[in-house]
């Protein structure tokens, strides 16, 4: 495959040899100008597999590689490779991830649900973070839209793999509130390893 920006060789996974932080961003930004979900996938990647894009993120650039975002793809690819990893790494403040939970909109919820899993995840970087994490379920544990509680299941689920116990505490403490879809799949991580363990 070769380079959209100089049309070079190059490979998504090679640390961006071919183009500077700023140029990756302005070729994110335009595929996002594009139709279908596949320009979105390969603007997230673009910057994703860029070291120095990367670790350039900072909420400005999240604004703007998050437009449009209206899909669960779309939104675990974003929170994933971009959003989870910049918060991680403390590019961007809490405020900014907190205030996407507050959001009206489903998908930034989801969104700030989402971005706790590189916190959390072996392979991709986290080492656990129980504070950030159940802060950020904390605000959404009454939500009872489909791909919020999901996505509150997913990142409880993440970080059971890390610390156990912190999420025990969490879901005895909200278990009146959790909707049951959460609490039984959390529940069956926490003792079978599985979310959904064959009968």
């Amino acid at each position: 495959m070769r380079c959209p920006a100089g049309g070079r060789r190059w490979c998504a996974r090679c640390g961006g040899n071919t183009q500077n932080a700023s140029s990756r961003f302005r070729l994110a930004r335009r595929l996002l100008d594009q139709p279908g979900a596949d320009s979105r996938f390969v603007a997230y990647e673009l910057v994703h597999h860029h070291r120095a894009a990367l670790r350039s993120l900072h909420a400005k650039e999240l604004r703007q590689l998050g437009r449009g975002l209206d899909s669960w793809g779309a939104v675990d690819t974003f929170a994933c490779y971009l959003a989870g990893p910049a918060w991680r790494e403390h590019q961007v403040p809490e405020a900014l991830v907190h205030g996407w939970a507050r959001s009206k909109d489903r998908w930034w919820r989801r969104a700030a649900l989402v971005s706790t899993v590189p916190l959390n995840n072996k392979t991709r970087g986290g080492q656990g973070d129980a504070a950030r994490t159940l802060a950020v379920c904390a605000m959404l544990v009454e939500d009872r839209d489909d791909m919020v509680v999901k996505a509150l299941s997913w990142a409880l689920r993440e970080l059971a793999r890390r610390d156990p116990k912190s999420v025990r505490a969490f879901l005895a403490e909200h278990k009146d509130t959790l909707a049951a879809r959460v609490l039984r799949e959390v529940r069956n991580k926490l003792t079978t390893g599985l979310k959904n363990p064959r009968r």
